[in-house]
């Protein structure tokens, strides 16, 4: 890939199944020289919603460095391909490691700072980030995950009510639940039974932070109104006791819904990948 691309589809065939994947390639007008950056919005999100409306793309190509996005399956401008299995956190780790090498993106090499790759995650997004930098340490240089959590409530998540909710409008009891499905059905692209189905993927490989934990620096960020912000020591601890190097950033008057959109979060990830 070469030149600016604004939007561009990439197919990728992991196992023989195509994910429909769209992914987008941002180059910035003077390069750095710096490893590409990969973003992963939240669920029921999108590029488009979590990095390109907030400024997140601009703030970051005008700091020189390459980015590359991608839209969940379900999410966004990408297919929802029928097979559950394109929806399991493992098979989207996959897909996202053949997308950075399509994009470019080598295997760290000491004294060449334009090898590996950073990644920068929001909710969700912070969840397949962690995993990816644990399985991908030669690959992974540095993360930078907002709205982190140490456990996952999509997990908790009631699959069966939701169902019959968008089936007879049966109301659900679970307010985590009530207010996921809301909030899954305000974005107009989203296909909301694949995205059932990324529930149900996820339920079936439930998160664990301290089953594998990445090495590499971690900037941990999120609002101080977020209640996920109460679990950022316990992933902290995880990562220094593994021998990484961990910052966190609270952003004052934040909560999980607008920190993303935060100057200050935008600053402190720049100038933490800028190593």
């Amino acid at each position: 890939m070469s030149g600016r691309h604004t939007g561009e589809q990439h197919s990728h065939t992991v196992e023989g199944t195509d994910p429909q994947l769209y992914v987008a390639v941002h180059e910035p007008k003077t390069d750095a020289g710096l490893r590409p950056v990969l973003l992963l919005h939240g669920f029921s999100s999108s590029s488009k919603l979590n990095w390109e409306d907030t400024g997140w793309i601009t703030a970051l190509t005008e700091a020189g460095r390459r980015v590359i996005t991608v839209d969940l399956p379900g999410h966004g401008r990408s297919g929802a391909p029928e097979d559950r299995d394109s929806y399991s956190p493992s098979r989207i780790r996959a897909d996202l490691l053949q997308i950075a090498f399509d994009a470019g993106a080598r295997p760290l090499r000491d004294g060449d700072p334009a090898t590996g790759l950073d990644v920068i995650g929001y909710s969700l997004g912070s969840r397949l980030a962690w995993e990816f930098g644990a399985t991908q340490h030669e690959l992974v240089h540095r993360l930078v995950l907002g709205g982190p959590n140490v456990a996952d409530p999509l997990a908790e998540f009631d699959l069966v009510a939701a169902q019959r909710y968008l089936a007879d409008g049966t109301p659900i009891a679970d307010a985590s639940t009530a207010g996921l499905l809301r909030m899954a059905q305000l974005l107009p692209s989203n296909n909301i039974f694949a995205l059932l189905s990324l529930v149900e993927a996820i339920k079936d490989e439930p998160f664990d932070p301290a089953e594998a934990i990445p090495p590499m620096p971690m900037l941990l960020v999120a609002g101080e109104k977020d209640e996920r912000a109460a679990s950022m020591p316990d992933l902290a601890a995880l990562g220094a006791k593994a021998g990484a190097m961990v910052e966190q950033l609270i952003l004052p008057a934040r909560n999980h819904t607008n920190a993303v959109t935060s100057r200050a979060f935008k600053q402190g990830a720049i100038d933490f990948l800028a190593v």
